[in-house]
């Protein structure tokens, strides 16, 4: 399954928004240096999931707002 996450860095306040069952919004204290924004993206992701962070990949927007993550369900 296929999500994409529109991204916020350095933001005052965490925030995750559900747009529907594949959209995401997410602000993040993390600047977007150093890979620390999507670190941060990827631990909330699999946590408002309710899953393992290793069963979430992000597959492209490694230097994009917008970002495609991989969520394997098995």
């Amino acid at each position: 399954m296929y999500i994409r996450v529109t991204v916020i860095p350095s933001a005052k306040k965490e925030k995750v928004t559900k747009l529907s069952d594949t959209r995401f919004e997410m602000q993040v204290k993390e600047p977007a240096e150093r890979n620390l924004a999507n670190r941060r993206v990827r631990t909330l992701l699999a946590d408002t999931l309710g899953m393992p962070e290793g069963k979430v990949q992000m597959v492209t927007g490694h230097r994009s707002p917008i970002k495609m993550f991989d969520i394997d369900v098995n």
